[in-house]
């Protein structure tokens, strides 16, 4: 049975959340497995991936084979760095000790990569808020000023007195009175 580590789809139609597991190679994607070791959320920035790192790292010694993406958020986790480092061992190149060393020092890299990408995208972000509410506030001057133009316009041009006009009609008015129809 060829074990695979991989990704099983969950979430929304365009919010896909996953669960990083161990499974049968022949198993469909979002079918039966033999271990859930995690989860990948791609939709936060940087994402979210929580793994058990221990018995992630226990399928890898045990031969279980990832796929191509969980091969990077593996890395990304430092996961594939433990093994390699954890080979050495097994072969003599280095004892426990520098392994630990090195991940540690590998470890702390990445922390400070990772805190510099969110304190990064956290200035950029309130650079567009500040971006934006100055262009709002540069819009709201000009449609002031537009404003303002207008009215000392109007309030320059000379006032001109409004004359009733006289409403005329078909017939002049007369003093005499009418004639009466007078027919015997």
């Amino acid at each position: 049975m060829a074990v695979k580590i991989r990704l099983q789809r969950h979430g929304k139609k365009d919010a896909a959340f996953f669960h990083v597991v161990a499974a049968d190679g022949r198993a469909p994607r979002d079918g039966a497995f033999i271990e859930k070791l995690g989860t990948y959320n791609p939709n936060t920035n940087p994402a979210t991936i929580d793994l058990n790192f221990e018995n992630t790292l226990k399928w890898l010694q045990d031969g279980a084979v990832p796929t191509d993406t969980c091969k990077a958020i593996l890395s990304y986790k430092g996961i594939l760095m433990k093994k390699h480092l954890l080979d050495g061992v097994k072969k003599g190149a280095l004892t426990e000790a520098q392994v630990e060393e090195r991940f540690s020092k590998w470890l702390d890299q990445k922390a400070n990569k990772i805190s510099t990408k969110k304190d990064d995208l956290s200035s950029a972000e309130k650079k567009a808020i500040s971006d934006k509410f100055k262009a709002e506030t540069a819009s709201k001057d000009a449609r002031a000023a537009k404003i303002a133009a207008k009215t000392a316009v109007v309030e320059a041009a000379p006032e001109v007195e409004a004359t009733p006009e006289v409403e005329e009609t078909s017939a002049p008015e007369t003093d005499a009175p009418a004639p009466e129809n007078t027919e015997a």
